[in-house]
């Protein structure tokens, strides 16, 4: 029997371009990108609630 696991929570939106350190698209940095498969979901949890903010802060700065 296969077993199936769920899908990793994820930010993407498909708009993959770095600035600055962190994607234009999700507002992760290129090490949260790198690592997000293998981190912990408590991590991922941290980092999807800074977005909002963070993607505030991309759009403000042009």
């Amino acid at each position: 029997m296969i077993e199936l696991v769920p899908p990793i929570e994820s930010p993407c939106v498909n708009i993959c371009r770095v600035e600055r350190g962190s994607c234009v698209g999700c507002g992760r940095t290129v090490a949260e990108i790198a690592r997000w498969g293998s981190t912990t979901d408590e991590d991922r949890s941290a980092v999807m609630a800074e977005l909002p903010a963070r993607m505030a802060r991309l759009r403000k700065a042009g």
